[in-house]
């Protein structure tokens, strides 16, 4: 075994690893997005359906699983409007309303009962001013293992803040999604890279396959 699958066995230790999809909704990346160009991007690269296979595989592995999730409330109460960003996303034709089929988890990915859905109302981050931090606190979480939607804004503030509060990130770069498509590949190396371990899906998937002491 090569020390960077040695690294890679050690970091996703099911006991202390984390699975987070990021804006993995309906809203965003299914049939009816707000975003139908970040949709594609997601479903024709392939990106979704490695989250899918990543989740299902934490399932069977023992591997928590939560599922980040942008939302407003139809008031508007709450929402950030301190970017162009989230005044854009204030006319869009596909709304991100609480209780809506827009944030639910998108297929192909599986939910489970003992996965964990966390909502936010504001921000660009999954985990800054959510409840995330203290959730994987609690599991006893060493390493997020960081996937979805966007590559653009969401997904790099996700690996950031983990980084910052104490975290190992790994980002499996093949199931990430951005727009254009040609910048995903270039900011994974030359940002994210910096600061998290980047693999693959398959190099997770066969990580957690791995026969493991008392298992």
């Amino acid at each position: 075994m090569s020390s960077g699958a040695a690294r890679l066995v050690e970091q996703l230790d099911p006991a202390s690893t984390v699975l987070l999809t990021v804006e993995c909704q309906r809203g965003v990346v299914g049939p009816d997005s707000a975003l139908p160009e970040l949709a594609d991007a997601a479903r024709t690269s392939g990106a979704l359906a490695n989250v899918a296979r990543l989740v299902a595989a934490a399932h069977d592995a023992g591997v928590q699983v939560l599922h980040a999730v942008a939302e407003r409330r139809p008031d508007g109460r709450g929402a950030s409007r301190n970017a162009r960003l989230f005044r854009a996303a204030e006319r869009l034709p596909v709304q991100q309303l609480t209780g809506s089929t827009a944030v639910r988890i998108a297929d192909p990915i599986p939910v489970w009962g003992d996965d964990l859905v966390v909502r936010r109302l504001h921000g660009l981050s999954p985990l800054a001013g959510t409840d995330v931090d203290a959730l994987l606190r609690n599991f006893g979480c060493r390493t997020l293992v960081v996937t979805g939607v966007s590559a653009n804004v969401a997904v790099p503030n996700a690996v950031f803040d983990a980084v910052n509060l104490g975290y190992a990130a790994v980002v499996p770069a093949d199931a990430i999604a951005g727009v254009p498509a040609d910048y995903v590949p270039a900011m994974v190396r030359n940002t994210l890279a910096l600061v998290a371990t980047v693999t693959t899906a398959d190099d997770v998937l066969a990580t957690w396959r791995l026969p493991r002491r008392g298992r």
